[in-house]
């Protein structure tokens, strides 16, 4: 009896025994990964023993949060987002500068070479001599001189004073100052200003320039300058060479703007750009009239301005 229980015994325990060996045998040696997994989560539990408020600073490394957090991924997109609009603003700013700049250099370059192109004319134009067409032109001061002019002679008048000159006889129909005797010939620079004006007023355009630039050549201060380039002036816009009558007009204005015909150069000014087909620089140009001369301009003169603006449909 006895021999049969100890016989069940040990055949108990060798079943036993026998899926434990299986058992041990079916299961791998742990991997170091699964290790240091195993003694990490068995060092976080005694972390929640002995922190149940929080982990110590020392151990923040071992926390199971990741690294960089969903808000600061997009708080780090976000200021990407705007360094990428402020780097791409800086470079349409570059781009436009640089095209501005090309543009203001485009326009120095044509600037230039309009003041050469006028500067060549105007050197040309001083050793031209063609012929052109006569035309009538307003009213213009006719000088004091020793002759009277061939082409309208008028009677000596003895009553006359010495002193006294044609500036004031200014008639109101082109073309039709009739010069007045008097004692000039004393005033070399007045007769040479005389020949001058006698060959405009006979529509001697070419000679009338050359004596009349002779005459501001030899006496620059002289008071009959201004009349002098108003004349030129006016001889160019009658032989059709408004640009260069033009210029000569702005000249004789911006030279000097008290000159006795600084406001005639200013008036010729606006014709000569409607003659170029630029109604309004016209209207510019009788504004600044206005602006300078509109209170004590002479009265023919006024209505000629405002002629001029009714034509340039000035508004």
């Amino acid at each position: 009896m006895k021999q049969h229980l100890t016989a069940a015994i040990l055949a108990a325990a060798a079943s036993a025994l026998v899926p434990a060996a299986a058992i041990a045998q079916r299961q791998a040696p742990a991997t170091p990964e699964q290790r240091l997994d195993r003694l990490e989560k068995q060092v976080q539990q005694v972390q929640r023993q002995i922190f149940p408020k929080g982990r110590p600073a020392s151990t923040a490394g071992f926390a199971d949060d990741p690294a960089a957090t969903q808000s600061s991924v997009v708080n780090l997109d976000q200021r990407l987002d705007a360094l990428e609009r402020q780097v791409a603003d800086l470079v349409r700013q570059s781009e436009e500068n640089g095209n501005r700049l090309r543009n203001v250099e485009a326009g120095v370059g044509q600037l230039k070479a309009d003041q050469d192109q006028r500067i060549s004319a105007l050197e040309r134009r001083i050793a031209e001599a063609a012929a052109a067409p006569v035309a009538a032109a307003p009213v213009e001061a006719a000088p004091a001189s020793t002759t009277p002019a061939k082409s309208k002679p008028s009677p000596v008048k003895t009553t006359t004073p010495p002193k006294r000159t044609a500036d004031s006889q200014l008639s109101t129909s082109e073309g039709s100052a009739t010069p007045e005797v008097a004692a000039a010939a004393s005033d070399p620079g007045e007769e040479a200003y005389s020949n001058g004006f006698h060959q405009w007023e006979a529509g001697q355009y070419d000679q009338a320039i050359a004596t009349l630039k002779s005459f501001t050549a030899a006496y620059p201060r002289h008071r009959r300058v201004s009349y002098a380039n108003n004349l030129i002036g006016r001889s160019l816009l009658s032989k059709g060479q408004a640009r260069e009558a033009a210029t000569v007009f702005l000249s004789n204005y911006r030279a000097d703007p008290g000159g006795e015909r600084a406001a005639d150069s200013l008036y010729y000014l606006g014709q000569a750009t409607m003659k170029l087909g630029q109604p309004g620089q016209a209207c510019r140009v009788y504004a600044e009239f206005d602006a300078i001369y509109g209170a004590k301009a002479r009265a023919d003169l006024k209505k000629q301005v405002a002629d001029g603006k009714s034509q340039a449909q000035c508004s």
